[in-house]
């Protein structure tokens, strides 16, 4: 197995990625920081965001691991606790890849299309003011919106900054793009639907800029300023990012356990997991 182990860079998080080589090597394992089959993460979420953007290019060639070294992970499977259980696991095991869809971000400029993959999310904002941009929904024009701004987000993202926007969860076996307002301003000129909107695989979206505005777009962890945008297309990426599971943790379960107390939870006859 070619690995490579990506570490917060905090003192615990680096003694356990030296503790995780030590266990590679006498397992056989080979440390490949260049072409790796598997990407070990340890740290949290934001270090998984960072480990799936560094090794961007090879997403169709690798599977993740999450080893999560605080208190809440949602793409972390194993506990700092664990590496000898999950090295002896990936040894012995064949893991369940389970694959995830991602979003696909085209900013159309003056110099032609960019494109960007996010894991999470997409969030665009104005810079000096309120954004106003227009939405077409597959082309159609959909509303006008002026606020401080809207999130386009992935299944596994929707627990993140849609959430906190009162956006839906979503099960990220269902590949779809959902997009919620930051603070719309709603009158006779600017009307929006007020509520996230859930979009499947074979739709997309366009955010057109209705006015000269320095634009703050943020893919994930990553942040840019533009002021030349004249339009975004959203729409469900073609590529997958891939999860290596060694053991079940449904995503419900990370849900209930990042968000809801156990303690209230009926875990008597009749509940399920």
């Amino acid at each position: 197995m070619n690995y490579v182990v990506l570490s917060r860079g905090d003192r615990f998080s680096n003694e356990l990625t030296e503790q995780f080589h030590r266990l590679a090597a006498d397992r056989g394992f080979i440390r490949n920081d260049k072409k790796p089959d598997t990407v070990i993460s340890i740290g949290g979420d934001g270090t998984l965001l960072h480990a799936f953007h560094t090794y961007l290019e090879r997403i169709n060639e690798i599977a993740f691991v999450g080893v999560h070294t605080g208190h809440l992970g949602f793409y972390a499977d194993w506990k700092a606790n664990e590496l000898e259980e999950l090295v002896r696991m990936m040894a012995e095991n064949e893991p369940k890849l389970v694959h995830y869809p991602l979003a696909q971000i085209e900013l159309d400029t003056p110099e032609g299309i960019t494109g960007y993959l996010a894991l999470n999310e997409f969030t665009l904002k104005g810079v000096d003011g309120t954004l106003v941009v227009q939405v077409n929904i597959n082309d159609e024009p959909f509303e006008t919106f002026r606020g401080d701004g809207m999130v386009i987000s992935t299944p596994t993202g929707s627990t993140a900054y849609n959430k906190s926007l009162n956006g839906a969860v979503i099960h990220p076996s269902m590949a779809s793009l959902q997009l919620a307002e930051i603070a719309s301003i709603n009158n006779r000129v600017y009307r929006t639907l007020g509520t996230s909107v859930i979009l499947p695989q074979h739709h997309h979206c366009d955010l057109i800029s209705k006015k000269d505005q320095r634009l703050l777009l943020t893919i994930d962890h990553l942040s840019i300023q533009r002021s030349d945008i004249r339009s975004i297309r959203c729409s469900v990426a073609d590529s997958k990012v891939t999860f290596a599971r060694y053991r079940p943790f449904p995503f419900w379960n990370r849900v209930r356990d990042a968000f809801i107390d156990m303690n209230d939870c009926d875990n008597g006859p009749g509940a399920r997991s």
